[in-house]
């Protein structure tokens, strides 16, 4: 392979990583993670890749070596869970995989001994609960969340179901997919490394990807194993069972995970703890409403909600109806509420229903419409086009615009303003124009 000028090759590579739009703020914590994952010479490699998926083709130009030897490679950092591939029209394509959900997660979905997974655990505990910078960067920085939560279905009740849509369904998420992976929840593993393990105990089989990260995962190293559609549902029956939340990927087509999260393990739910009123994932479009004349102020629910966003109070009505001894009821916090439905499945008494949200809560359509939004809302719209200073190719443009041109007014103006691009100053004109036509 050919030779590779460079400064230190972890710090290129956390250059390279933050040039997602999702990125991981520098520290020294990082850059212990990196050495830990990455041998030298893969990170100076890897930092050269680009953004978008490539071939093996287009990494042995850029690594000037041959065709042959780049896709080893390549393969060798499939099966370490430091790129994914797929497939598409037959071609091979590779690509790196974000921080979150992404790499950080790969190297804990499954036991290894090729590294040391206490001690990288304790790092990512050092990283994720103790420093906070990479935490409030992933889960907040931008508008549009990189995770959105499913409500539990067994506790809507029929006038429920009339209302929701098919991709606020795990179970229809299960349904569509051509390949599903189980792998081991990289929260409760590492949480379990560093000394805290899982107050309730949750099962750790649960963590479910979906299509190529699924395949890839599987067939590279057995970070995940393939499942059918019932495998699939037990784990999420499992997950119900155990008072999980289910967090996916905040998309409404093709979303490539859902994870099975508590309360005292999940990043994002720690996050929606420690920072509350913030909500670091979208929330389900249903509210929970307690029933005054039917709750007896048992508590279970306030137990049981894995961000604390109900409790139990003393009933300002003094107990009118006199079902509740103890004079105490329910009360939601609604401004923090996920819209799970645990408190609900949980209620012995059936006095909370999930109701619909006054406001719809609006899913972005697939991954690429998420990605121009936060690259938009954190002002790095500029990586998805250019891409290791080298003009994008003409499909991955056209994703980009198409993407644009259907974003609001405002949104389309900031990222007119951001990429500073003539060609797209003049696709806005265009369709504004086609919209004046048609009034």
């Amino acid at each position: 392979m050919g030779h590779i000028a460079s400064k230190d090759a972890y710090k290129n590579l956390e250059d390279r990583i933050n040039w997602f739009t999702q990125g991981a703020p520098v520290s020294d914590t990082l850059y212990k993670i990196l050495q830990v994952l990455y041998t030298e010479k893969e990170a100076k490699w890897v930092a050269l890749l680009p953004v978008r998926p490539f071939t093996a083709k287009k990494a042995a130009k850029i690594w000037n070596t041959s065709e042959a030897k780049a896709e080893k490679f390549l393969t060798h950092l499939c099966e370490k869970a430091l790129l994914v591939d797929s497939y598409h029209n037959g071609v091979r394509k590779f690509v790196m995989p974000p921080p979150m959900a992404g790499f950080i997660e790969f190297a804990l979905m499954r036991t290894r001994g090729d590294i040391d997974q206490k001690y990288l655990s304790e790092l990512y505990y050092q990283y994720m609960n103790v420093e906070e910078d990479f935490v409030k960067d992933l889960f907040f920085v931008t508008e549009t969340r990189l995770g959105r939560v499913y409500v539990q279905e067994p506790v809507l009740t029929n006038d429920n179901t009339l209302h929701i849509m098919d991709y606020e369904r795990a179970s229809h998420i299960i349904e569509e997919a051509e390949y599903i992976g189980l792998g081991t929840c990289y929260c409760r593993h590492k949480m379990l490394h560093a000394g805290h393990p899982c107050e309730i105990n949750a099962p750790l089989d649960v963590c479910l990807t979906f299509g190529n990260v699924a395949r890839s995962l599987s067939e590279h190293g057995g970070y995940a194993r393939l499942i059918d559609k019932a495998e699939a549902m037990d784990a999420l029956e499992r997950s119900y069972d155990h008072n999980l939340v289910q967090i996916g990927e905040n998309v409404r087509e093709n979303p490539a995970f859902i994870c099975n999260c508590c309360g005292c393990c999940c990043e994002a739910l720690q996050a929606a703890r420690r920072f509350s009123p913030m909500q670091p994932v979208a929330t389900t479009n249903y509210i929970p409403k307690v029933k005054e004349e039917t709750c007896v102020g048992c508590g279970k629910c306030e137990k049981v909600c894995p961000i604390f966003a109900i409790s139990v109070k003393e009933d300002e009505n003094d107990n009118a109806s006199g079902t509740n001894k103890k004079g105490k009821r329910a009360v939601v916090n609604t401004e923090i509420c996920l819209g799970c439905g645990v408190c609900a499945r949980n209620c012995p008494t059936k006095a909370i229903e999930l109701q619909r949200r006054p406001v719809q809560v609006i899913t972005p359509v697939n991954s690429t419409h998420r990605f121009v939004l936060q690259a938009i809302e954190k002002g790095t719209l500029q990586n998805l086009i250019f891409d290791n200073q080298a003009f994008a190719n003409h499909r991955a443009m056209a994703a980009v615009f198409s993407t644009i041109l259907q974003l609001p007014p405002l949104k389309q103006a900031l990222a007119s303003k951001q990429f500073k691009s003539i060609y797209l100053d003049k696709l806005l004109s265009s369709q504004i124009n086609k919209n004046k036509n048609k009034k």
